[in-house]
């Protein structure tokens, strides 16, 4: 099983965005920090989303446990809906990809359990702001 942390930042709302993803599992771990653009916060979390599970589709096509610390993103997978039309077009390619597993879910877990994928995130975001 792979365990997908991820996290969105943003400086601002919107403003400056990065997203952070840990992956550890079947002899696995990885950490990824990217900027993503100006964003609001919610974006950024279901951008973090669907570049998690991209990585883990590389890795595994079987178990996939997503923990994130984002309730609307986690209340939308969960639901296969999300109100928005601006969060709709993420939620899509995310499920496109979460249903290429065999076995996928996704767990709402509180911030200070989520803290290597939010330090990445923010590292994202500081180095785009010091280059």
């Amino acid at each position: 099983m792979l365990e997908v942390y991820i996290d969105g930042a943003s400086a601002g709302n919107p403003g400056p965005s990065g997203v952070g993803i840990f992956i550890k599992g079947e002899g696995h771990q990885l950490r990824f920090s990217k900027y993503v653009g100006i964003y609001d916060n919610h974006t950024t979390e279901f951008i973090a989303l669907l570049r998690g599970l991209e990585e883990a589709q590389k890795l595994s096509k079987e178990f996939i446990s997503v923990r994130s610390d984002s309730q609307v993103v986690v209340a939308a997978v969960e639901k296969r809906f999300v109100k928005s039309p601006v969060y709709k077009e993420w939620l899509d390619q995310a499920l496109e990809i979460a249903d290429t597993f065999d076995f996928f879910f996704i767990k709402w877990i509180p911030s200070k359990s989520n803290l290597a994928a939010d330090q990445l995130a923010r590292q994202a975001i500081i180095r785009k702001m010091d280059s």
